[in-house]
C-alpha cells in the first residue's frame, strides 16, 4: 500500500528594508505530496517517486540531494561536510527530472535509479532527497515615503518542503536488533513507553516498535517509522501510548521491534519487561 506524506510548511523570512509586511504567499506554492516516503535500492532496479501538487495553483518544485546524520535521540541532523560515503552515494544516485511544475492537482513521477561504480565496496550507503516548493518571484512595491521612514519589513514567503531517505544496499548484508531499558515516561504530558533501541550489523533498520499486554488484541502503545541508521548503535525511542487503550498501563508487557516490507513484517527484536 502507497504511504502519503503531506508536507509541513515552514516560514523562510527574508528581511527586506523599506517594503511592507506581506501575508504569507500561499497561493502559487501550493501543496504537495510525495510518496514513497521511504526508498531503497539494490543498484539493479530503479523505482519512482510521484509527486502531486493539491493545491489550487501551479507550482514549481526542486529536486536536491541532502546529507544527514541520526544521533541517539533518533533525531536526523544537517550534515556540513560530507564523508566520503555520502559523496558515494550522492555519484551513484541518478534522478530526473530535477525541477518540475504541476498544475494543480496534476502528478508527476521522478524516476530514481542507483549506478554503482565499478570497485565500489559492499555496503549500505544514504542521501536524503528534498522536495521543495520555489516561491514565485514577487514584484517590489514601492511604499510611500511615511512608510518608508517606519523601518525594516519582514517578508513572510512560505517555504514547502519534505525529505526523503534514499538507501543503496550493496552485497549481503544483515542486521541484529536489540531492546533495553524500557519504562514509564511523559512526553508533552502524555503518557510514553519509552526505550533504548540497538542495532549491530552492516545496514540499517526500520519499522515499528509494538508493546503489548496479555489479553488485549491491539498494541497499548505503538510508534511506526522506526529506523536506526547506520551511523548509530543505538537510538532512544518514545513509543506513545494507545487513545483507545483505557486499561493499566503498569504490569507485565512484550516489546516487539518489528521490520516491516512491501510484502510482509519480521520481528528483529523482542523483550518482555514489567512497566511500573
Amino acid at each position: 500500500m502507497t504511504v502519503w506524506t503531506r508536507v509541513f510548511v515552514c516560514a523562510a523570512v527574508t528581511v527586506a528594508p523599506f517594503v511592507a509586511a506581506s501575508t504569507p504567499a500561499e497561493a502559487g506554492v501550493g501543496d504537495l505530496l510525495v510518496a514513497p516516503t521511504r526508498i531503497v535500492l539494490d543498484g539493479r532496479k530503479g523505482t519512482e517517486v510521484v509527486l502531486n501538487n493539491i493545491g489550487d495553483e501551479p507550482a514549481t518544485y526542486r529536486i536536491s540531494v541532502e546529507f544527514r546524520r541520526m544521533d541517539g535521540s533518533g533525531t536526523l541532523q544537517d550534515v556540513a561536510e560530507p564523508t566520503a560515503a555520502d559523496k558515494t552515494a550522492e555519484d551513484m544516485l541518478v534522478y530526473a527530472p530535477r525541477r518540475v511544475t504541476l498544475a494543480p492537482h496534476e502528478p508527476q513521477s521522478i524516476r530514481i535509479a542507483a549506478r554503482p561504480p565499478q570497485g565500489v565496496a559492499d555496503g549500505e550507503y544514504r542521501i536524503h532527497l528534498l522536495f521543495r516548493a520555489i516561491p514565485p518571484a514577487n514584484p517590489v512595491v514601492q511604499q510611500a515615503a511615511a512608510e518608508q521612514q517606519k523601518g525594516l519589513r519582514f517578508q513572510l514567503t512560505p517555504v514547502y518542503g519534505v525529505t526523503i531517505p534514499v538507501i543503496v544496499r550493496l552485497g549481503n548484508l544483515q542486521a541484529t536488533a536489540g531492546i533495553a531499558n524500557v519504562h514509564v515516561d511523559k512526553k508533552d504530558g502524555e503518557p510514553i513507553v519509552a526505550l533504548d533501541l540497538s542495532r549491530s550489523g552492516s545496514r540499517s533498520t526500520f519499522g515499528e516498535v509494538r508493546v503489548m499486554k496479555a489479553g488485549v488484541k491491539d498494541p497499548v502503545a505503538l510508534q511506526r517509522g522506526v529506523a536506526v541508521y547506520t551511523e548509530v548503535s543505538s537510538r532512544h525511542v518514545a513509543v506513545p501510548v494507545n487513545p483507545a487503550f483505557k486499561g493499566q498501563l503498569a504490569g507485565p508487557v512484550t516489546v516487539q521491534y518489528v521490520e516491516t516490507f512491501d510484502d510482509g513484517s519480521h520481528v528483529i527484536a523482542e523483550t518482555q519487561a514489567v512497566l511500573r
